[in-house]
């Protein structure tokens, strides 16, 4: 069973430029806690103790986001949903808190493991990673932390596609088309490819 992680955050007054420009300056991040009630507490949380958990849970993960307001604490399974990054300092601009109902499913992006080594590869081909992460829905202690995909059995000019994907039980995929997650093409046709990109 996995550890259930924490994070405290703070309610915070001030919005608005200045104030998370100010906040930023003393190594906090200003964010937003809401859920599909309705609710919507500024936050803010130290940066340190935030980089730490999202390290562990990333965007598919829930975790207990403890708000504390003034003398009031109250606790949410959370998920964290929206978090922008600096351009170009190492610097969380801010983050999106999304409280999640245990009963309730809720779509998330599961990022995609490849295992083993594809046979194709073995003469020649190259394997091809076409999705990075699929998109689920299931509910909130159900979000796996990733998606494995097994190519060992594709040779040249194959492909796993989302629907071949085994999920485990309560988690399904959600898709339009039955998109290919990862293949192995052909020598010639990455080449084809290359020159193409280049023209």
């Amino acid at each position: 069973m996995k550890e259930q992680l924490s994070l405290t955050v703070q309610a915070r007054a001030e919005r608005g430029k200045g104030a998370n420009r100010r906040l930023r300056e003393s190594k906090m991040v200003p964010g937003v806690y809401y859920d599909d009630k309705g609710t919507n507490i500024a936050v803010m949380v130290a940066d340190m103790p935030f980089r730490k958990l999202f390290k562990k849970v990333g965007a598919s993960r829930v975790f207990d986001l403890i708000i504390q307001n003034g003398q009031e604490t109250t606790t949410h399974p959370s998920l964290v949903w929206v978090l922008k990054q600096h351009p170009f300092k190492n610097q969380v601009e801010h983050v999106d808190f999304y409280g999640v109902d245990p009963n309730k499913e809720v779509r998330v992006d599961v990022a995609v493991v490849i295992k083993g080594k594809a046979k194709g590869v073995a003469v020649g081909g190259k394997l091809e990673i076409y999705r990075e992460a699929i998109e689920l829905t299931c509910l909130p202690a159900a979000i796996p932390d990733e998606v494995t995909v097994d190519v060992s059995g594709l040779d040249i000019n194959q492909h796993v596609s989302v629907k071949d994907i085994v999920l485990p039980e309560g988690v399904r995929a959600i898709f339009d088309q039955n998109f290919a997650v990862v293949g192995v093409v052909a020598p010639e046709a990455e080449a084809e490819e290359e020159t193409a990109a280049e023209a």
